[in-house]
């Protein structure tokens, strides 16, 4: 064998194995393969973790307050429960008369014939809420929400709910007697046989509201012609 044929056998063995080295590579999954890989893989146990009641960065729902265990006919008068989570919470028949529940989350909260008399409801979140028979006379409601809240036979003479949203409220025969509805969203509210007699509603947004045989009498900017 001549000098020159042993000089090409190692060029042609040495492309020989670099081929089937970049075969080899190419047949690999890439870097980015592997990890989107690993994060599929990952995403089960990450929506399992999610679906944990972990409270997604919420305070967690309140049970006991000084003492107190909140629930259905509890006696707690003036409690403090500023800015408590209490959503979905059952309140039914409570008597929480003079209690401070400003910015608490009442969404869902059962609050049927509870007795809030004189408490301060200022900015508490009252959407869906079920307020049927409660007592909120002389009850501070000011910027609270109230959307689609259930306020059937409610009693809230004398109470302030100034600018609060009160959109879309179920409230038949519910008592607004002397109340404070001023700058109020009352948009398709349904308050239809209610008692809005002395009641302020200057500035509120009305819109598709109903007020069928509703007593007004010495309501100050009461809608006509019902």
């Amino acid at each position: 064998m001549t000098s020159h044929s042993k000089a090409v056998l190692p060029r042609k063995l040495c492309r020989i194995l670099a081929l089937n080295a970049l075969a080899v590579c190419l047949a690999a999954p890439a870097p980015a393969v592997l990890a989107a890989e690993m994060e599929t893989a990952a995403i089960p146990a990450a929506v399992e973790e999610a679906a944990l009641p972990v409270g997604g960065g919420e305070e967690e729902r309140a049970s006991v307050v000084d003492g107190c265990t909140l629930g259905p006919r509890i006696v707690c008068p003036n409690l403090d429960l500023r800015h408590r989570n209490l959503r979905g919470l059952s309140l039914a028949g409570a008597d929480l008369h003079g209690a401070n529940l400003m910015r608490a989350d009442l969404r869902k909260a059962d609050l049927r014939g509870a007795d809030l008399t004189g408490a301060i409801l200022d900015g508490a979140d009252l959407r869906t809420a079920f307020l049927q028979g409660a007592r909120l006379s002389g009850a501070r409601l000011r910027g609270a929400n109230l959307e689609f809240a259930r306020a059937t036979g409610a009693d809230f003479t004398g109470s302030d709910l100034t600018a609060a949203n009160l959109e879309a409220i179920r409230a038949d025969k519910i008592n607004l007697a002397g109340a404070s509805l001023e700058g109020a969203n009352l948009q398709e509210a349904k308050m239809a046989l209610s008692n809005l007699s002395g009641a302020n509603m200057d500035g509120a947004k009305l819109r598709f509201a109903i007020f069928q045989d509703a007593l007004m009498t010495g309501c100050r900017s009461c809608p006509t012609g019902w």
